[in-house]
């Protein structure tokens, strides 16, 4: 709703007041009068109105929203709401078209990807300050600061041309990787993993796929989600609890998306031009396919995560790296690689890697205080029971 109607008005402050509106008249009237048949083209229409209702009450208006006015009063009646979508750009479908708007090069690639996350892809401003490990104020500040750079500018919230998309493309794969990071491993309390939220992700990939063909990196991100997403069954426990990748029944895993992923890789990685998207795909695809963990070609994951780290030198990334060395040379190794990560106090995946490999080393005293640095890190509810759980397995209390 929100993309269909920033396109339509060119203003996202008054598209999202708008969609506010209609949510607020959707609460009131839909528990009396029942829901539409149409929910979707209910509340767009109503939105709308709502703006053009907002417009004509202003006594000062710019040209732009004069122009919004006469557009939408003249395409959308009270009725049945009916997308007149462009054919000026390659990118048909809106919610895409208003990512790509949105990461404008006058903003810096982390607010257009934080921007986008926030207004575009429905995730809280908790969620996206936990993707980039930073507090939530501090995200919400870039947020506000992205926006009012934007008002300051006047930067027009104008669908890029064809030509300007490759510039654009790599903050719109990151947007999509930050949606789908977060469906495959929730920040939110309510859900663990977030099904819905992972599947609107592969369908973004799958278009931008379409859109771009002959990029490596649009590949490899979909093959990525696509490997990732089929374990998602196999995830959460009947308590909705996480189970560790070692524990999960594999028949339970989508081999078909894995048959995909893995076509996609080997077809990507004929190109000299490997991207951190590839790896992690081809990363992903090693896992999928191995019946077991013992089969699990650990040695090449750790390989393939050392390539990673030099194209993308991320903490997480090292992170990361360290239980792969762990299973392919000791825990020793992998605890060497983790004590090297610096400036992640405060991500509890940090401190309960290390816990865990700090327990396989039989050191129980320091595993069990990484457990409850981890607790102290406020984690989501599902990663908080399973560190209480691990602290219980030890014979420890989680103080």
């Amino acid at each position: 709703m929100l993309a269909t109607l920033t396109r339509r008005l060119g203003s996202l402050d008054l598209a999202e007041d708008a969609v506010q509106d209609a949510v607020v008249k959707a609460l009131r009237r839909w528990p009396h009068s029942g829901v539409p048949d149409n929910p979707a083209a209910w509340l767009t229409t109503t939105a709308n109105n709502a703006a053009l209702d907002r417009l004509r009450r202003e006594t000062k208006r710019g040209p732009k929203e004069e122009a919004a006015v006469r557009l939408g009063a003249g395409s959308m009646g009270e009725g049945a709401f009916e997308p007149d979508l462009p054919t000026s750009s390659a990118v048909a479908d809106d919610l895409l078209r208003l990512v790509f708007t949105c990461c404008h090069p006058a903003l810096n690639p982390d607010a257009r990807v934080a921007l986008s996350l926030r207004t575009l892809c429905g995730l809280t401003t908790a969620e996206v300050a936990a993707a980039f490990l930073v507090a939530e104020p501090t995200m919400a500040q870039r947020i506000v600061r992205a926006k009012r750079k934007i008002a300051g500018a006047n930067i027009p919230y104008r669908v890029p041309a064809d030509h300007e998309l490759p510039d654009r493309l790599p903050a719109v794969l990151a947007v999509v990787y930050v949606v789908f990071t977060e469906a495959h491993h929730s920040s939110s309390a309510d859900a663990p993993v977030r099904v819905d939220l992972g599947d609107e992700a592969i369908r973004l990939g799958r278009l931008l796929v379409d859109l771009m063909p002959d990029v490596p990196e649009c590949r490899g991100l979909l093959a990525l989600m696509l490997a990732t997403h089929a374990r998602r069954d196999a995830r959460i426990d009947g308590a909705g609890g996480l189970v560790l990748l070692a524990d999960q029944d594999r028949s339970r895993w989508d081999h078909r998306a894995i048959a995909e992923a893995v076509a996609i890789v080997d077809e990507t990685l004929r190109h000299r031009d490997v991207g951190p998207y590839q790896v992690q795909a081809a990363i992903a695809c090693l896992h999928g396919v191995a019946s077991t963990t013992d089969e699990t070609d650990w040695a090449q994951i750790a390989e393939l995560y050392g390539i990673l780290e030099r194209l993308q030198p991320t903490a997480v990334v090292r992170v990361n790296r360290s239980a792969a060395v762990a299973e392919a040379l000791g825990p020793e190794a992998g605890l060497a690689v983790l004590d090297s990560v610096d400036g992640v106090e405060g991500w509890h995946l940090f401190h309960s890697a290390r816990a865990a490999l700090l327990r396989r080393l039989d050191r129980r005293a320091e595993a069990v205080a990484a457990y409850r640095q981890a607790l102290g890190c406020s984690p989501s509810e599902a990663d908080r029971r399973f560190l209480e759980r691990r602290l219980t397995e030890m014979g420890a209390t989680s103080r």
